[in-house]
């Protein structure tokens, strides 16, 4: 059948491309980026009761859910939970973490150095670099306005 318009092609193609269930993934990504925060918000709870400083805690629930999700990755049950959760599980520190294992385990057959190490930072090189730039400009700005202000005074 040729089509002759674009308005025939969009016709054609919403015929033929599935609908997708917008509102359950997005219930789904909510709910399973919620639960996350939780955990998250349940180990700095109990840090703080141990006793640790606030900052302690932070990083300790920063490395937890790295370990966590790297851990869950590695038993390829992250990748389970983000199809069922999509962007809900992508929560930077969780989807990072995921990010860097995957590739690596992936390419674990070339070897430690050539296989993990290489391809571990595929993906997440890029924003590795773009962050890193990203916090030299700021820093080079912040001392600029620094400067500035502490010349005025």
């Amino acid at each position: 059948m040729p089509i002759n318009s674009n308005k025939e092609y969009q016709n054609y193609v919403d015929k033929k491309s599935p609908n997708s269930p917008i509102f359950k993934n997005c219930f789904n990504a909510f709910w399973v980026g919620g639960l996350i925060c939780v955990i998250g918000q349940l180990i700095f709870d109990y840090c703080i009761y141990r006793g640790f400083s606030k900052d302690l805690a932070s990083s300790l629930v920063s490395i937890s859910l790295i370990f966590i999700s790297a851990f869950l990755t590695a038993l390829n049950l992250f990748n389970r939970i983000g199809k069922f959760a999509g962007a809900g599980s992508l929560i930077p520190i969780t989807g990072f973490a995921n990010s860097i294992i995957s590739p690596a385990m992936e390419y674990k057959s070339e070897g430690y150095v050539m296989g993990v190490g290489t391809k571990m930072f595929t993906v997440a090189g890029p924003v590795l670099v773009y962050g890193i730039s990203t916090s030299v400009i700021v820093g080079i700005i912040y001392l600029i306005f620094n400067t500035q202000a502490i010349l005025l005074v």
